[in-house]
């Protein structure tokens, strides 16, 4: 129970299962909204916000979203995305306040499917596409969802959750290609193209993120309508400099805020258009790159990699005014290439999905390699050691940041691991300069990030040990030039069990079909035992050392 919290304001949702479940008010960060851009009418809709209010303006004839061989205009993406709320709500009970949870990849579908439950009150939760049932389960308990809405090419993995699920209760398939052959889009085309979106509180949860903690246990972290804008009307406005002009490409999965913001939020916040990929490889980025004029790039430094090669064998990237560079830290060799090769800026920047998108920055003109740079405008940041007191410049701790977004996790007793004093600590190791640049230098916990993905280790560790050829195993991150880390396992195999490439291939092709394929241990070395302490505990900073 959150109990009263000062100064939030009124609520729209009638279920009011999100906002009971906000943590005590004197576990938040402090939040920072004194800036005029971060003030919002009491009442506040995102998604009316960047659909609707956009046709208002005179822009519905621009292109919105281009994605799976169709283009939408504001106009055709606002009416859409209200006959789809009609749906919601006239034909699948759809209440304020309800959670709904979305399966699918990067697809205008999606975007549309996003829209029309925000509009609706819903409380979303978008999930990756890869995610298997039993992934799926722990989501769906921990929001206590009864609707899922899915790409009905990707339907089976939920459809299995819903069999064992006692808060799972509906699967409805949407179209994801560019025809209106589902269930939901048939109901859909018969609605009107007006919907009165519910009228949410600025700050009623619109937006639930998972992100994976370090034991492989889900986070739920709560974002308001407000926090949707914010991070347009901050960090896409003075960092980005949006334009309606503007076109954007990348690849992170609008599952992640980090897509969430960059290919959805961002354009549609300034009228600008986003193409979207199913499949984001930088083969097909430099396809919508030279196709349909990208400007602005999001992806990480993996994928800029390539996208150098095939400049070499006569790419064109000519018409993109600014990479952002995210997921994982850049080096400053791609920073270095990326900058002589185009001529155009590569920015760094970190955020995380607890305070929704991007906090700290390079900026356009101002960019260091290997630094991470400056907090965006309304933030702050320090770098503190372990009792919360600031370092001097030249010395690594720990990033401890604050603005006007932060860390609100859904009934969860680690929000007090990542908020202290009213900060929120992310986690990452950092270190400032003189003149309060902040530079990267390492993870402070567990977490493998590879190509931009998070990896909770011991998940998969958990899945290795599901296999009965595995007596025991330890999984860790391990650096690799082309995706920073990659996952790396030291497996003890059981008796009669043989420790040659058929084996490793095994095991990587079971972890895949368990978990996520992208975590899958692209490393697996056997060994007779496993370093371990006095007390039993594994010791996984020998093997790190012996990497």
């Amino acid at each position: 129970m959150s109990g009263e919290i000062p100064g939030l304001g009124p609520s729209g949702h009638v279920d009011d299962f999100a906002r009971r479940n906000l943590p005590p008010f004197h576990q938040w960060p402090k939040l920072l909204l004194d800036r005029p851009e971060f003030r919002y009418p009491d009442y506040l809709n995102a998604a009316v916000e960047l659909t609707d209010r956009n046709v208002e303006q005179g822009m519905g004839d621009r292109i919105a979203l281009i994605g799976n061989g169709r283009q939408r205009t504001y106009k055709e993406l606002t009416d859409w995305s209200n006959r789809l709320a009609h749906a919601l709500v006239e034909n699948y009970g759809v209440k304020p306040g309800n959670r709904v949870l979305i399966r699918s990849g990067n697809n205008p579908a999606l975007v549309a499917a996003w829209l029309a439950a925000t509009k609706a009150g819903a409380v979303v939760v978008n999930t990756m596409p890869m995610l298997r049932a039993g992934e799926l389960t722990k989501i769906v308990d921990k929001a206590q969802i009864s609707l899922a809405l899915t790409d009905s090419r990707i339907a089976d993995e939920l459809v299995a959750c819903a069999k064992t699920s006692k808060f799972l209760k509906q699967v409805v398939n949407f179209d994801g290609t560019q025809n209106h052959d589902a269930e939901l889009d048939r109901i859909a085309l018969n609605k009107p193209v007006k919907f009165d979106a519910v009228k949410t509180g600025r700050d009623d949860v619109a937006l639930l993120g998972f992100t994976s903690g370090t034991t492989g246990e889900p986070k739920a972290t709560m974002h308001f309508h407000r926090d949707l804008l914010i991070v347009a009307d901050g960090y896409a406005k003075e960092v980005l400099q949006v334009t309606p002009d503007d076109v954007f490409v990348g690849s992170p999965p609008l599952a992640f805020t980090f897509g969430l913001g960059g290919l959805a939020i961002f354009p549609l916040r300034f009228g600008a258009t986003a193409t979207l990929l199913e499949n984001a490889a930088p083969s097909e980025m430099v396809k919508i790159i030279e196709n349909y004029k990208a400007t602005i790039c999001f992806t990480a430094p993996t994928a800029y990699r390539a996208m150098m090669a095939a400049m070499d064998n006569g790419a064109d990237l000519s018409s993109l005014r600014l990479a952002v560079s995210a997921g994982e830290t850049l080096p400053a060799p791609v920073f270095e290439n990326w900058t002589r090769k185009t001529g155009k800026p590569i920015l760094d920047g970190i955020g995380s999905t607890e305070l929704l998108h991007i906090f700290i920055t390079n900026r356009v003109g101002s960019a260091v390699g290997g630094t991470t740079g400056h907090p965006v405008t309304g933030y702050e940041a320090k770098i503190v050691d372990e009792t919360m007191n600031e370092v001097p410049p030249g010395t690594v701790g720990k990033l401890a940041v604050r603005g006007p977004t932060g860390c609100r996790y859904l009934a969860d007793e680690r929000q007090t691991n990542y908020v202290r004093d009213g900060w929120n600590v992310t986690g990452d190791a950092f270190v400032s300069d003189e003149d309060g640049r902040l530079s990267f230098v390492a993870r402070a916990d567990d977490m493998i990030i590879s190509a931009g993905y998070n990896i909770a280790g011991p998940e998969v560790e958990a899945a290795l040990l599901g296999h009965p050829d595995v007596a025991e195993c330890a999984v860790i991150g391990a650096p690799d030039v082309e995706r920073g880390q990659i996952v790396s396992a030291f497996v003890v195999l059981k008796p009669g069990a043989r420790d040659d490439d058929l084996e490793v291939k095994l095991l990587q092709d079971y972890v895949k079909a368990t978990i996520a394929p992208y975590k899958y241990p692209r490393a697996i070395s056997f060994v007779e035992a496993l370093p371990k302490t006095q007390t039993g505990k594994i010791q996984r900073f020998k093997l790190r050392e012996a990497v």
